[in-house]
């Protein structure tokens, strides 16, 4: 059994209002005797969590706020993501990083699995061995194996049986959720679409931060019902002369939303996101007849991350939303140092040439002070359009 924290940190009265209703939301959870699992990746499956009746939350940190504490331990060149996390989890200041019971990583890159190994001689971590190919035997032997171990290891924890018929039920609610952020984001093929790419990034990225279920499948709805009802009542928020903008590369949120704004502040719109705070996670559904532990395998190791090698899943995905919302120019947002991303920017790129879609990559931290240069590159690549 571990050790639940529900008590808040030392340096709680220093922060702002904001954060503090971060902290006492889930001090009230834990109270509440719910178990908390805190995760970093998309490859991360949800459903195992759900079985056992805990509420998951996101831990990639997306703000340079902790930064400089994190380099007294961690190389200054290393991707923002990472350090961000790391500073977050030794400074107590992520409420979620805080009272996650267990937390989750992966072994998608390296400068993740060595944070990890730092960050568990203060949390409880558990690392789920990821492979980096997707159609090989072994490697879906070896994901199935994990998804296993992961089970077990939150059995072991939370002192909880998770059953098939369990397993089963939360594949089913997670396709559910799956099902409506997915028409969320799809009322973005109409022209003109019936939100800015800011908006439908709120939604999208906020929803991981809804801890019950029924209540953040009844939000998402309210947010479809809400966006078609003000388009079908005449209003119209983008022009329909606003070239078509689909943004994939790193995950996004929080400070790099600053990338979206630069491109609509530049006269176009961002309709589709790619990435893992979009269609990445919500295109597919997990097949839910049969056994449930290979069923969730097969999911998630077909998810087209750039750490896979080869990587055919992301270009499939990105071909079909570039036609689907009629996009009329990709825009690449890579995170300093994210040396996958970074290296299959080219093949991206190559991919999108020859089908004759424009494409810009724009490298970027968590900063602010590039917000200019950002600006500048984004408008002329929309002025071209």
């Amino acid at each position: 059994m571990i050790k639940v924290k529900t008590e808040l940190p030392e340096v709680f009265d220093s922060f702002a209002d904001a954060r503090q209703q971060g902290f006492l939301a889930m001090k009230e959870l834990k109270d509440s005797g719910k178990g908390v699992v805190g995760q970093f990746c998309t490859y991360t499956p949800q459903e195992i969590f759900m079985a056992a009746d805990l509420v998951t939350v996101g831990l990639c940190s997306t703000s340079d706020e902790t930064i400089k504490e994190a380099e007294k331990v961690l190389p200054a060149n290393l991707c923002p993501l990472i350090k961000s996390s790391y500073g977050f989890a030794i400074t107590d200041k992520c409420p979620y990083m805080y009272f996650s019971d267990l937390i989750v990583g992966e072994t998608t890159c390296d400068g993740k699995k060595k944070m990890y190994e730092l960050l568990g001689e203060t949390k409880n971590v558990h690392i789920l061995e990821l492979p980096h190919k997707q159609d090989t035997p072994e490697a879906k032997a070896l994901w199935r194996a994990e998804i296993v171990r992961l089970k077990e290891r939150v059995e072991k924890d939370f002192d909880i049986e998770i059953t098939d018929e369990k397993l089963r039920e939360a594949i089913h609610k997670r396709n559910m959720e799956r099902r409506l952020l997915k028409e969320f984001y799809e009322l973005s093929t109409m022209t003109p679409p019936p939100m800015t790419g800011q908006r439908q990034l709120q939604v999208l990225f906020g929803s991981q931060f809804k801890f019950n279920w029924e209540d953040k499948v009844a939000e998402i709805q309210h947010a479809i019902d809400s966006v078609r009802t003000a388009y079908e009542n005449g209003e119209r928020t983008v022009s329909e002369d606003a070239p078509r903008i689909l943004v994939t590369g790193c995950p996004m949120g929080g400070v790099t939303e600053k990338v979206v704004k630069v491109i609509e502040d530049a006269g176009a719109v961002v309709v589709a996101y790619e990435n893992c705070t979009g269609a990445k996670q919500m295109d597919r559904q997990c097949k839910e007849d049969g056994d449930p532990i290979t069923n969730i395998a097969d999911h998630y190791i077909q998810i087209g991350c750039s750490v896979m090698t080869p990587n055919p899943n992301r270009m499939e995905l990105l071909d079909r939303l570039c036609q689907q919302f009629s996009v009329d120019g990709v825009v690449e947002m890579t995170l300093q140092a994210c040396h996958t991303y970074a290296v299959e920017a080219y093949s991206i790129r190559r991919h999108l040439h020859e089908k004759g879609i424009p494409y810009l990559q724009l490298e970027t931290d968590y900063g602010t002070a590039d917000i200019g240069q950002l600006a500048t590159r984004a408008g002329a690549f929309v002025e071209m359009l």
